[in-house]
């Protein structure tokens, strides 16, 4: 079983970063360059996706979580942790599973339950999540295309974003099939509700007024249920507000990370 590929760049405090489904570490090049001078910056491929390998073992959303905790083991003891979309469902369960060693944690379009239940309506019908897997099993890499052009419908600068996005899996590869099954999969049948009052870290939580994947009430939601949530409703963003709003983003990143009231963090809408 060959181990997750990771990055290392800049110095300072260690900061995490996990990337979405089907996308890889490359979607990160312009927040490392905003963020190396003052942090140093973790970068993980997810099991499967861009130069990480898969195999037995990686399949279940704990699995994958325990590789990834095991993977940063050997790098830091004591991190931030920043998970876009899928990779922040991962982060939310290093979070609660290991409380002492994650400091802050940073959400992005990032929803506690994926898909839509009769006491949860602000998710993706489950239908609709069935009818990506037989798509994706039909061809694959049309559904990855759609589905890029699904988290910038919108978004500000919506072209510019669809082209980073397509760049990064260019530059660095796509992500298995299998792998992206297992990560269907985790967002048709992961509910993080009961984990949240285990995650003590301070939240921030960031939306896109226009993501058509993950609704900003999901993620409202999600901010007023932990402990220390703080939620943000990016105006004209959609799915990758870190790269349609970088400066913006980046903005309020810093000022979040270098925080250090544990005060309930209120909402706002930028």
């Amino acid at each position: 079983m060959s181990e997750l590929h990771v990055e290392v760049n800049g110095n300072g405090p260690d900061l995490v970063l996990l990337h979405g489904w089907g996308l890889n570490l490359r979607v990160w090049d312009g927040l490392v360059d905003e963020l190396r001078d003052r942090h140093r910056i973790i970068a993980v491929d997810l099991p499967g996706h861009g130069r990480s390998g898969w195999g037995a073992g990686r399949g279940t959303p704990a699995e994958q979580a325990w590789l990834i905790h095991t993977t940063l083991a050997s790098v830091s003891g004591r991190y931030s942790l920043l998970g876009w979309s899928l990779g922040g469902q991962i982060a939310l369960d290093l979070a609660a599973a290991m409380p002492a060693q994650v400091d802050r944690l940073v959400l992005i379009a990032t929803t506690a339950r994926f898909v839509a239940s009769d006491d949860w309506p602000y998710g993706m019908p489950a239908v609709a999540v069935s009818k990506l897997g037989a798509s994706l099993r039909a061809d694959y890499r049309k559904t990855i295309g759609d589905f890029l052009e699904l988290q910038v419908r919108g978004s500000l600068e919506g072209a510019a974003v669809l082209g980073q996005l397509r760049g990064a899996l260019f530059a660095h590869g796509d992500a298995k099939l299998e792998a992206l099954e297992a990560g269907l999969n985790t967002l048709a049948t992961s509910d993080l509700r009961g984990n949240l009052p285990h995650v003590r870290a301070p939240t921030l939580v960031i939306a896109g007024q226009h993501d058509r994947i993950t609704p900003p009430a999901a993620s409202r939601l999600l901010a007023e249920a932990l402990p220390e949530g703080r939620f943000v409703e990016m105006r004209r963003a959609a799915h990758a507000p870190f790269l349609s709003h970088r400066k913006e983003f980046v903005t309020l990143l810093k000022e979040f990370l270098k925080a250090r009231s544990s005060k309930k963090l209120r909402a706002s809408r930028r």
